[in-house]
């Protein structure tokens, strides 16, 4: 196997276009088999790693990484409408310790070192684009790889709540219709203010959103993205509230923070930036063990919603500690997108483990 270095990933140098233009072809690889019976949702996969919204910009991403040992491939979030990308630095490495929300700042580092800023804004092209880019993909990627595709609503001034909710759907119904295996509602993103970026903190409201796109999606597995959730009452409020919905709930989707320079000068106008990385790693870990705890004392004759996990993970032992506290999957976006190789990695470590799931 050649070494990292020379696959490519995500340029942070250049613009989120520019990466979208120049996705790198699948390599030849035959990645390590896991021991074990694996499923996302329901539908049978290789293995429990996958990526989470982000970063596969479209189908060649998607493609490229599922070549290099992923089994659940996230399409970048999705618009019913064309929406740029939010100017660089879109993703800017920080120096920071473990972070477990509420933290004032972190500051700029000149290297990576395991965590950034991310500034995208939930970009999406248009959906004339997306909707073929989809279905050629499901078409060229191999069956046995579940393509999950990320939607979020686009709130126009004067909407309600229920035109919101609307919006999500007709992105659900259109993923769909190109072939999703999966839909994911994002109902968080903390780069985006308004109400479509801040449903996870809105338990009514996401309620009525996950109605409609569940009226939707039928037997096809539905999922729900949610942000930092540290409150065991705050969580307990959520679940009730999109329970009758949810096949899964994937999180954590980062934890927000201003970030300053060297000289304490406040980056991205002032406003917040989700943290990914492995300063998010405990604090992920924790919001999946309150989950865990909260369905294990749902009613047995409760459809309890699987429990994906993502933030943090970079190594065998993360993804073993996860699987231990309750996640189904494990979904790596910083690690990925650092070392292309980190799947095979991970396979090769665990492929002769026997207590994947102790």
């Amino acid at each position: 196997m050649r070494a990292s270095q020379q696959y490519p990933r995500y340029d942070i140098r250049q613009t989120y276009q520019w990466n979208y233009d120049n996705a790198p072809a699948p390599v030849e690889l035959e990645p390590a088999d896991l021991p074990g019976s694996w499923s996302f949702c329901g539908l049978p996969v290789s293995s429990p790693l996958g990526i989470p919204a982000g970063p596969l910009l479209n189908g060649k991403w998607v493609r490229y990484y599922a070549s290099l040992g992923f089994d659940v491939l996230t399409y970048k979030t999705v618009r019913s409408s064309a929406r740029a990308c939010y100017p660089l630095p879109n993703l800017q490495p920080v120096q920071t310790t473990s972070l477990v929300g509420g933290e004032q700042r972190v500051s700029l580092s000149e290297t990576m070192q395991g965590s950034w800023a991310v500034s995208f804004g939930m970009p999406s092209a248009s959906p004339d684009v997306w909707r073929k880019d989809i279905e050629q993909t499901r078409t060229l990627l191999s069956a046995e790889k579940v393509l999950s595709v990320s939607v979020v609503g686009s709130l126009q001034p004067g909407w309600s709540l229920e035109e919101l909710a609307d919006d999500y759907a007709l992105c659900a119904k259109w993923a769909i219709e190109s072939g999703a295996d999966c839909i994911e509602t994002n109902f968080s993103c903390p780069n985006v203010c308004t109400r479509d970026g801040q449903l996870y903190q809105q338990p009514e409201a996401a309620a009525l959103v996950a109605s409609r796109v569940k009226q939707i999606t039928g037997s096809v597995p539905y999922l729900i993205k949610i942000g930092h959730v540290p409150d065991q009452s705050q969580a307990q409020e959520f679940l009730q509230a999109v329970l009758p919905f949810a096949s899964g709930i994937v999180m954590t989707n980062s934890v927000a923070t201003t970030v300053v320079d060297q000289k304490q000068n406040l980056l991205f106008g002032g406003e917040q930036r989700g943290i990914c990385g492995t300063a998010t790693k405990q604090a992920s870990l924790n919001q999946l063990k309150i989950f865990t705890d909260l369905i294990s004392k749902l009613p047995a004759e409760a459809d309890k919603p699987h429990l994906i996990s993502c933030g943090g993970i970079s190594s065998a032992s993360d993804v073993k500690q996860f699987l231990a506290a309750g996640a189904q999957a494990t979904h790596l976006a910083t690690a990925a997108m650092c070392d292309p190789l980190i799947a095979c990695q991970i396979r090769q470590a665990l492929s002769n483990s026997v207590d994947l799931f102790v």
